[in-house]
């Protein structure tokens, strides 16, 4: 087996054929392998061979995008239950939330929208669903 490292792709490529690369065992790609599946990244040492590396942790712009995304889909997972309770005022039924829980409701999607200008953005002070939300249904 050999693996060449693709300066272009920022990886290595693996052939049973000459590829330019440096020989390996098939038990060294299998470990190889097994190791990127479990988190790691496949580098070249001073000699060009494959080793086995610790990912960097994330950058905080990284953990920024990412507790972004999350608050996006917790407010567009809490859509339907604002739009129902919005529905059953306009239709002058009975409600599904009590008064309470609809200002709570009405605050949580409100401290999310606000979150990300936090002083602890994004790694700290995320806001807390109420507990009831839990127990309604679509």
């Amino acid at each position: 087996m050999y693996a060449k490292w693709i300066e272009e792709d920022g990886r290595f490529g693996f052939s049973s054929v000459y590829n330019g690369g440096v020989n390996i065992t098939d038990k060294e790609h299998q470990r190889l392998i097994n190791g990127e599946s479990e988190g790691k990244r496949i580098q070249p040492d001073s000699q060009g061979y494959p080793v086995l590396v610790d990912m960097p942790p994330p950058t905080l712009e990284l953990i920024a995008a990412q507790a972004r995304q999350w608050r996006d889909a917790e407010i567009e997972s809490l859509q339907w239950l604002r739009n129902r309770h919005r529905d059953e005022i306009d239709s002058l039924r009975p409600t599904t939330m009590n008064t309470d829980q609809s200002g709570e409701l009405l605050d949580y999607v409100q401290a999310l929208r606000d979150w990300p200008n936090a002083a602890g953005f994004p790694t700290d002070d995320r806001p807390l669903r109420p507990s009831w939300i839990a127990l309604q249904s679509a």
